[in-house]
């Protein structure tokens, strides 16, 4: 896997370099901030391997749970309270408390409920976003903006590349926080348990999918904390889960997100939590893989997962998942548990790095993993030599040399295809992913 650019030195470098084009740019954009979450921010994959989720986090906007002194919060600041009267765990509605200037994204979304009072629908929140997003599109080259999926705004850059966009408001709520943060556990250490606290929480325009008021519902997640953990994770751990998101692409293959690579994720947190760190190392990996698909299989049989940051709510709940899924999955993950090892050959990118000849596939690979540095090497150099205006500020003699590169490399991986009387364009794609 390492070979594959799966190992630790790659992981870390992804996620220096996802944090690095953030802060790029954040520096100039104004209304919100810029935060690479999911796979992207752990370093697990490739390229084009997955969608860049990006999250878009609303400046001079906060919600707070119901007992925060406001006054500890600058005037400048509008104030939401969440209340999580009746709604299903994880979840809240947000009632306006303390209005300064708010965007139009959230005007346009205020409900007024009587008594002059105001709710933020979050229907209404997405959907001003998605319209002021394809405003703001208009005239840009290569971008094309897809259909609303859940709380996300898919688009496509350059025809390739796959980003998700998701708007959020910053949220304070130390109770949440201070329930998992006194959990006895093995992992992680507390002062990576004290980061995690520091760095909060988001709510997202998402509501429970079976609440008769999930138009005016958003979802407690913890982004920031959840890259924080799942950067804390050894080798082993992030083989572990970049393996079963595999298996749940290529074998399990849910159509309607039944199951998804965030079920996966919690797995894995529950599984690190309750394990000594210690047992986690390269000769456990297949031990801890069965024992990934055994909890998979547990959550599957009884529709039950506990959300790692907030117990109280079930993952699994409201899924999608039949009775009929339900038994083939069960199925087919018991035979792939009583596979033991040769499980990995039914996985694409470990049976064609097996199958080719070695000096091939170590080259490809190389190349590959050559071809992903320049990539994000030239996209951070682009971003910090740009103007507010979007422009390019002056020459830059890095990015030329980085982009030169590039295409020596696309020539090398012609020649070569051309020699071995291979004329698939496909390979080129694969490069990427």
């Amino acid at each position: 896997m390492t070979r594959l650019g799966y190992g630790e030195e790659m992981r870390r470098w992804r996620v220096a370099k996802y944090c690095e084009h953030d802060r790029h740019q954040n520096a100039r954009f104004r209304g919100f901030t810029v935060k690479t979450a999911g796979s992207k921010a752990e370093g697990l994959t490739c390229l084009c391997e997955s969608d860049r989720d990006l999250l878009f986090a609303l400046n001079g906007v906060i919600c707070v749970e119901t007992g925060i002194n406001l006054n500890t919060i600058p005037d400048d600041i509008s104030v939401f309270w969440m209340d999580d009267t009746g709604v299903y765990p994880g979840h809240c509605i947000l009632l306006l408390k303390r209005r300064a200037r708010l965007p139009n994204a959230i005007i346009n979304a205020l409900c007024e409920i009587g008594y002059g009072k105001f709710l933020l629908s979050s229907v209404l929140f997405i959907d001003e976003c998605s319209r002021q997003k394809k405003e703001n599109s208009l005239g840009t080259v290569g971008m094309v903006l897809h259909e609303r999926a859940g709380p996300a705004l898919p688009q496509t850059l350059g025809g390739i590349f796959k980003v998700d966009v998701v708007y959020a408001i910053r949220c304070q709520c130390p109770s949440i926080l201070h329930r998992w943060a006194v959990r006895p556990r093995h992992w992680p250490q507390s002062v990576v348990v004290q980061k995690v606290v520091s760095l909060g929480a988001y709510v997202t325009p998402s509501g429970f999918k079976e609440s008769e008021n999930k138009h005016i519902e958003w979802r407690i997640c913890f982004n920031s904390g959840e890259t924080e953990l799942m950067n804390n994770l050894n080798e082993t751990q992030a083989k572990v889960y970049v393996l079963l998101k595999w298996i749940l692409k290529e074998i399990i293959k849910p159509t309607n997100k039944e199951i998804t690579s965030y079920v996966l994720k919690n797995i894995i947190l529950w599984q690190a939590e309750n394990t000594p760190q210690t047992e986690f190392h390269s000769r456990s990996l297949l031990h801890w893989l069965h024992d990934g698909l055994r909890g998979l299989r547990t959550a599957i049989e009884k529709k039950q997962l506990n959300y790692y940051m907030i117990p109280e709510r079930n993952l699994m709940e409201a899924c999608g998942l039949n009775d009929a899924l339900k038994r083939k999955w069960i199925k087919d993950i018991t035979e792939m548990i009583e596979m033991g090892p040769n499980v990995l050959l039914r996985l694409e990118k470990i049976r064609r790095a097996i199958v080719a000849s070695p000096e091939p596939m170590l080259w490809f690979s190389k190349t590959r993993m050559e071809m992903e540095l320049l990539y994000l090497e030239g996209m951070n150099r682009a971003a910090k030599c740009k103007h507010e205006n979007g422009e390019q500020d002056v020459p830059d003699f890095m990015l030329y040399a980085i982009r030169k590169r590039r295409e020596e490399i696309v020539l090398e991986v012609a020649a070569r295809m051309f020699m071995e009387g291979c004329s698939n364009p496909k390979l080129f794609f694969r490069m990427f992913v």
